[in-house]
């Protein structure tokens, strides 16, 4: 899990600097997923240890700041299924960017809750 992490956050750094380079370099508002992305890594990185009390905690911690950011970005979310339907937004590169930020977390997450699920049925087992 540390290296889906890691992962994570490298793809959250890519879609910061992506939006930030397609709304002309204008808004660095944009750079708030690589910003997030960065603490990714980082969790992944103090997660990669052979220590599994120490891997655990950063595994939660990294689980915990995606849900929070999930949760965060649900409004977005629904402006994103908006802006599908046709509305109109005034930066509609920003919405569809905090979207994708939703979207990444919950799936994020989803791994997060299988693989915790799966490593306390192989210590039980």
């Amino acid at each position: 899990m540390a290296k889906l992490t890691i992962a994570f956050g490298i793809l959250l750094i890519l879609l910061g600097i992506t939006g930030y380079v397609t709304t002309g370099s204008a808004h660095p508002t944009s750079l708030i997923p690589s910003g997030i992305g960065i603490f990714f890594v980082l969790f992944g990185v103090m997660a990669n240890t052979e220590d599994s009390k120490k891997r655990m905690l950063w595994m939660h911690i990294s689980v915990t700041v995606a849900l929070l950011v999930f949760l965060g970005m649900i409004p977005s979310a629904i402006d994103t299924l908006r802006l599908s339907r046709g509305a109109s937004f005034p930066h509609p590169i920003a919405v569809e960017e905090k979207g994708a930020l939703c979207l990444f977390c919950l799936i994020y997450v989803l791994f997060c809750v299988r693989s915790f699920i799966s490593a306390r049925r192989a210590r039980l087992a």
